[in-house]
C-alpha cells in the first residue's frame, strides 16, 4: 500500500501548549520545566508520549516494562523527539475481578483521553498482558496519532520433573489430573514454582502471545517483536529501535488508520490459524476495526482462518513454548509462510513505512519441528470456526487446534448450569446426572452476565468422568476461555443468555447437535417451542446499580461484534480541546 509521508518540519499539535510566548503556553512549558527540562526541548520537535501499564499487581507487565520503557526513551532521545512516560490503566488478567475484560474497555477510554488531553503527538504503547495490549491500540486507534507498540515478552520455559511446563496450560492440566487422582496436591504445590520461572507473560501461545502476535501481523509492531523473550537483551534492542521509528512516524504522520486497514485485519486471522492463536483474539480484533471503522465480522474471521493451517507447534495446540518460537524464527517465519502460501496481503504497510513482505522475506526457519511445514501441520484447517444455529443465532466460536477431533461432530444430552456458582456447587457432586457423552452447558457467563465475560469457559470436567480417563467433553457456554486452555469448548455464543439469547432456554436433557464440519451448532427442540421458551424468560443475573458495573452492562455490545461499549466505537480523532486555563 502506497503511503505519502506528510511534509517536515510543521507545526505539531503539542505546541498548542509549548510553543509561542502567551500566558498560557509560558504555564504549560513552565510547569514541565520543575522536571528539570532545558528550554530547547520545547523548540517543536516530536513529544512522544510512552504510554506505561507496568503495575505490580500486573505480573505480565512487571518490573521489566520499566526497563524497557528506559531503552524507549534512549532511542526517542537518539530520533530526537521528546518522551515523557505516563501511567495508565493496566487491567491485569489474573488479579482483577469479576474478570479483567469488564475493564479492557474501561482502559481504553482512560487511555484515549489520556492521549487527546494532553500535550502528545505520537505514542508509544507498552503492553504485555491478555488485556493491555488490546485496550491501548482500542484507546490509541480512536484518537488516531502516531502509534507503535512494543510487548515486554514472554517469560521463559517452565520445567518440572524433566517436563516442559506451559504457564497456564499446566495449571489446567494439572488441576484436572489432581481430580483425577493422578496428582498429588503436594505435586500440584510443588509444579507451582515451575509454572512463572522469570518476568514476562504467558509462555504458551496464550492470549498474550497471540495479541502480541497480531499487533505484529496488523503491522502496529516492529517485524520480530512478538516472540522475544522478556528477559533477552534483544527485548530491550526492540524497544530501542521502537522509539527512535515512532519519532519519524510524527514526522511522517503515519497513523493506525494507515495501518489497521481491512487487509491487515485479515492477514492477523490468518496468523492467528497459523499460529493456533487464543479465541480471545476475535473479541480484541472485532472491537479495534470497530474503532477505525473497518468493517469485520465473525464471518471474515471463518472464511480467513478457514483453510489454513496450524503450523506452530506450541501449547496449548502442541508441545512447545515462546523461547522456542523465537529461537526458531518468530512471528517473521509464520508471515513469510502465508505469503508463499499466497494468502497473505504483501503490501500491508506497517509501522516501520514499509510493506509487511519486504520485513518477512528473508525470515529463516531455524527449526522446522517448532514451525511446521504445512503437510505437518497440527491441523490442516485451523483457524477460529464459526457455528451458528438456532442456539447461537449471533454464533458462537471454536478453536479446532486445542480440540478432540472425534468431538467436532457430536449429538449428546445437556447437563445445563445456570451459572458459575450453579458450576462450582454441582460439578464435584458424584450424584450429578453426567457422563462422558453429555454436553456442558453454562449460562450468564457473557459481557453482560458475569458481568464482563470471564474465563470459565473451559468448564473442568467432573471427577467422575475424569477418572475413567476421558480427558475432554464438549463444552459450551456464552464465556471466554484463557488462551492457554485447551479442549472442545465452544464460547462466545451469542447472544448471550443475559440478554436473552436462546442460550438462555436451554434445560437439562435437551439435545444439542454440535457440527463443526457444516458450522451448526442446534438445539434440538421443536421451533415453537423455542419460541415459548424464550417469550416467558426472565432475566436471573446480576443487575449491578451503580458505578462502572452498571454502565458496562448497560452499554456493553455482544460478543459477535467485540464487546465494546457501544458509545466507544468508532474514531473520535485528535482535535486539541480549549485550554484550560
Amino acid at each position: 500500500m502506497a503511503f505519502q509521508p506528510a511534509d517536515w518540519p510543521r507545526k505539531l499539535r503539542s505546541q498548542e501548549w509549548y510553543g509561542g510566548n502567551s500566558r498560557d503556553t509560558i504555564y504549560h512549558r513552565g510547569w514541565l520545566k520543575n522536571q528539570g527540562y532545558p528550554h530547547d526541548l520545547f523548540d517543536g520537535r516530536p513529544v512522544i508520549g510512552i504510554l506505561n501499564t507496568w503495575s505490580e499487581l500486573t505480573p505480565c507487565n512487571g518490573s521489566h516494562v520499566k526497563e524497557l520503557v528506559e531503552k524507549v526513551k534512549a532511542g526517542i532521545w537518539e530520533a530526537g523527539g521528546f518522551p515523557v512516560e505516563v501511567p495508565v490503566f493496566s487491567a491485569s488478567e489474573n488479579t482483577y475481578r469479576p474478570t479483567a475484560m469488564m475493564f479492557r474497555n474501561l482502559a481504553a477510554l482512560a487511555v484515549e483521553e489520556t492521549i487527546r488531553g494532553q500535550p502528545i503527538d505520537g505514542v508509544v504503547l507498552m503492553v504485555g498482558c491478555d488485556k493491555t495490549t488490546p485496550s491501548l491500540m482500542m484507546g490509541a486507534a480512536s484518537v488516531d496519532l502516531p502509534a507503535i507498540v512494543v510487548t515486554g515478552g514472554p517469560m521463559l520455559n517452565g520445567y518440572f520433573q524433566g517436563e516442559r511446563v506451559g504457564s497456564g496450560t499446566h495449571l489446567w492440566k494439572f488441576s484436572e489430573d489432581v481430580k483425577a487422582g493422578k496428582m498429588t496436591q503436594e505435586e500440584f504445590l510443588e509444579a507451582e514454582q515451575s509454572m512463572s520461572r522469570s518476568t514476562g507473560t504467558c509462555n504458551t501461545m496464550g492470549t498474550a502471545s497471540s495479541m502480541a502476535s497480531m499487533a505484529e501481523a496488523l503491522g502496529m509492531a516492529l517485524s520480530g517483536n512478538a516472540a522475544i523473550p522478556a528477559v533477552d537483551s534483544r527485548r530491550r534492542v526492540m524497544a530501542q529501535l521502537s522509539g527512535r521509528r515512532i519519532v519519524q512516524m510524527v514526522k511522517d504522520d503515519l497513523k493506525p488508520s494507515d495501518v489497521m486497514t481491512k487487509q491487515a485485519f485479515e492477514n492477523a486471522i490468518r496468523t492467528n490459524a497459523a499460529i493456533g492463536g487464543s479465541t480471545n483474539a476475535v473479541i480484541h480484533l472485532l472491537a479495534m476495526a470497530g474503532r477505525v471503522g473497518v468493517d469485520l465480522t465473525l464471518e471474515d474471521w471463518d472464511r480467513c482462518g478457514r483453510d489454513i493451517p496450524t503450523i506452530v507447534n506450541l501449547m496449548p495446540s502442541g508441545k512447545y513454548l515462546m523461547e522456542e518460537f523465537f529461537y526458531a524464527g518468530g512471528l517473521p517465519v509464520v508471515l513469510k509462510r502465508l505469503g508463499e502460501a499466497g494468502v497473505l496481503h504483501r503490501d500491508a504497510l506497517t509501522v516501520s513505512g514499509t510493506g509487511i513482505w519486504d520485513e518477512v522475506k528473508e525470515a529463516v526457519n531455524h527449526n522446522d519441528d517448532v514451525i511446521l511445514p504445512a503437510e505437518k501441520a497440527l491441523t490442516q484447517s485451523g483457524g477460529i470456526v464459526v457455528l451458528k444455529g438456532n442456539l447461537a443465532p449471533g454464533g458462537a466460536v471454536l478453536k479446532p487446534s486445542a480440540a478432540t477431533p472425534a468431538l467436532l461432530q457430536h449429538k449428546g444430552r445437556a447437563v445445563v448450569f445456570e451459572d458459575i456458582d450453579d458450576y462450582k456447587a454441582r460439578i464435584n457432586d458424584d450424584a450429578l446426572d453426567i457422563d462422558e457423552t453429555c454436553i456442558m452447558v453454562m449460562k450468564n457467563c457473557g459481557p453482560k452476565g458475569y458481568p464482563g465475560m470471564a474465563e470459565v469457559g473451559n468448564m473442568g470436567l467432573p471427577p467422575k468422568v475424569l477418572k475413567k480417563g476421558i480427558t475432554d467433553m464438549v463444552r459450551i457456554s456464552d464465556a471466554r476461555m484463557s488462551g492457554t486452555a485447551y479442549g472442545t469448548v465452544i464460547l462466545h455464543t451469542s447472544p448471550e443468555a443475559a440478554a436473552g439469547g436462546p442460550l438462555a432456554v436451554v434445560r437439562s436433557g435437551d439435545i444439542i447437535e454440535v457440527d463443526v464440519a457444516n458450522r451448526r451448532l442446534h438445539l434440538d427442540i421443536p421451533e415453537a417451542e423455542l419460541t415459548e421458551r424464550l417469550a416467558a424468560w426472565s432475566p436471573t443475573h446480576e443487575q449491578p446499580k451503580s458505578g462502572y458495573a452498571w454502565l458496562h452492562q448497560q452499554h456493553v455490545m455482544g460478543a459477535d461484534t467485540g464487546a465494546d461499549l457501544d458509545f466507544l466505537k468508532g474514531c473520535r480523532g485528535n482535535d486539541v480541546g480549549r485550554d484550560s486555563h
